[in-house]
């Protein structure tokens, strides 16, 4: 494994300033650039290339949406050098866009894990009231946390903080979902049977 994808911690920037296109730096616990990503503008899918520093000579890994518009978007992560299926994230549809959660997927395209944002109540008070509440995310793989983000709340940058190492291990539960609702059938009730006088 590339030794920039084994720390415990990641710290993710991004230029507020930039007027065309993303930017994102990634640095380790120590404060040294692992990663630098950059979005490239004016494409209807979304393109993300993350690459080994800002100088941008090696490209590592490549996002790309499936579609241009899909409420329930899949973005495939492909390792550049070998051009290989990594995985892929899928937005939860519909659900999403009350509270954040996405299905993490493997190579195969089967669901491993769950991306989703730490509360109901903060996701309507964010989306509907007041947008300065930082958001926070579980990552979890097999119903087991790996790893969590924690939006840093800064009105002049954007930054998430990418933690490892806490909760490894612990399992928690996911957002619920609804259950079906059960129809109780009334059972009628058996007809009488009439006894039939017997031939003389």
């Amino acid at each position: 494994m590339d030794p920039r994808f084994a720390h415990p911690r990641y710290s993710i920037h991004r230029k507020v300033l930039k007027l065309v296109g993303g930017a994102f730096t990634v640095f380790d616990p120590s404060g040294g650039v692992v990663l630098f990503a950059e979005q490239k503008a004016f494409k209807l899918k979304e393109d993300i290339r993350l690459f080994d520093g800002p100088a941008m000579q090696r490209e590592l890994l490549r996002i790309g949406a499936r579609r241009a518009i899909d409420i329930s978007a899949i973005y495939d992560v492909f390792d550049s050098e070998t051009n290989q299926l990594i995985g892929s994230l899928q937005r939860k549809g519909v659900r999403s866009m009350l509270r954040d959660e996405w299905a993490v997927l493997d190579a195969q395209g089967m669901q491993v894990g769950e991306v989703f944002e730490d509360s109901m109540a903060l996701a309507l008070v964010r989306r509907f009231l007041v947008n300065l509440i930082p958001q926070n995310y579980s990552v979890t793989i097999g119903g087991t946390e790996v790893a969590e983000m924690k939006q840093q709340f800064n009105p002049f940058a954007y930054r998430i903080d990418l933690d490892f190492s806490k909760g490894r291990g612990q399992r928690v539960r996911p957002p619920a979902r609804p259950r079906p609702r059960r129809v109780a059938r009334r059972h009628r009730a058996a007809p009488e049977l009439k006894s039939v006088p017997s031939a003389p």
